[in-house]
């Protein structure tokens, strides 16, 4: 039977990058869920093609399609109801941001495998649903191109053998830039992203490096890893996804030309291993890699993720709570550049941390880091 996926955030960039790996496996896999926030067009058409048995526009005002070929949702319960009509056998969650943080719950909860591609579930929430997927027997497969590398370098592996991790980043576009020009740097410019094609709020992030920042805290989670275990480097060729080094000196690698349809079908796959028919890696047209280590004057948000660490409890819900609300701002072009990262540490450093133990403590630490970093950064967003 074919394996039933639930794709939440369809209409996203890893969402749509799913539906045409699946588009092309139908005996191995079917649709049987499909989430997006507001793009009633896009998804409408995903159903068509797709024939879910349910579909979610998670926007409080959304209207949803009234097709009668699927049971339509609306609001952020409506993903959840979607899910529990659609009883999927794997759940990839690419929803943007602290939205995706109850459906990683839900699918944890009742064991399922979880690809996760909202990294913002483990960075608010890592000491929460950790124990959680433990208690369940629930997967997390991680998406995103550097854990997943981690994830395949450590398959058959033990963790206490694992001198350290390094998390690769190619810099973003103002790797060389000067420092003195960053207040003038335009929304436009952020996002153009060297290597990659993303969203909007990843875009931006990569820029930062916040993206990275966040990596840190969820790599934390997702191997069990102390900060001291887990470092950073540039690597602009974004060929080199991640690398795991051993207690013995051994480093593994995974390596393969950017793109992100390769991490996906892993976890969709896992734990097997399928053909796929992409760009093959060419040894000499990348016969020079570079590697550079991490500017904390240029890249300031990467010490602000151990010190994340270190606060612990749910300061992970704060900092991402912050970055969404000045990523919002910097794209309105009601904050400059540098003010993302500058406003989202103020936040975290002067917001005292405090235990989680339910979910109920990390949607009351978003809220009031979202009124933090507004009142730090002047009028709301309009």
């Amino acid at each position: 039977m074919p394996k039933r996926i639930a794709v939440l955030g369809s209409t996203g960039s890893v969402g749509t990058n799913a539906l045409r790996l699946i588009e092309d496996r139908r005996d191995e896999f079917e649709v049987v869920a499909l989430t997006a926030h507001r793009s009633a067009g896009v998804i409408s058409a995903q159903a068509e093609r797709f024939a879910p048995s349910a579909a979610c526009l998670a926007a409080e005002d959304a209207e949803t399609p009234s097709d009668g070929k699927c049971a339509w949702f609306a609001g952020s319960d409506g993903v959840l109801e979607a899910l529990d009509r659609a009883k999927p056998d794997l759940v990839l969650n690419a929803i943007t941001g602290a939205a995706g943080l109850r459906a990683s719950e839900w699918t944890l909860r009742r064991g399922l495998p979880l690809a996760l591609a909202n990294k913002e579930s483990l960075v608010m929430a890592g000491s929460y649903l950790m124990p959680l997927a433990a208690e369940t027997g629930a997967a997390i497969l991680p998406v995103d191109s550097e854990h997943c590398a981690i994830h395949q370098c450590l398959r058959g592996e033990d963790l206490g053998r694992v001198r350290r991790i390094l998390l690769t980043g190619s810099g973003g576009p103002f790797r060389k830039r000067a420092l003195g020009t960053f207040d003038a740097i335009t929304p436009d410019e952020a996002l153009k992203h060297p290597t990659w094609d993303m969203g909007p709020r990843i875009t931006i992030g990569s820029a930062t490096m916040m993206n990275k920042a966040f990596e840190i805290v969820e790599a934390r989670w997702l191997f069990d890893l102390e900060p001291s275990q887990i470092d950073v480097v540039i690597h602009p060729q974004s060929i080199v996804h991640s690398m795991v080094e051993f207690v013995d000196g051994s480093i593994m690698a995974q390596l393969g030309v950017p793109d992100m349809r390769v991490p996906i079908l892993y976890c969709m796959q896992y734990p097997d291993r399928g053909p796929f028919e992409f760009e093959p890696f060419d040894p000499s047209r990348f016969a020079t890699l570079e590697f550079a280590p991490v500017e904390s004057e240029r890249y300031p948000a990467i010490p602000l993720a151990y010190d994340t660490i270190e606060r612990g409890g749910d300061s992970g819900a704060t900092l991402n709570a912050a970055d969404e609300i000045m990523t919002e701002r910097f794209l309105a072009g009601q904050a400059s550049f540098p003010s993302i990262t500058r406003v989202v540490s103020e936040v975290v450093h002067s917001t005292p941390a405090r235990p989680i133990s339910s979910l109920d403590d990390v949607h009351a630490a978003d809220r009031a880091a979202r009124d933090a970093a507004q009142a730090a950064a002047g009028d709301p967003v309009s």
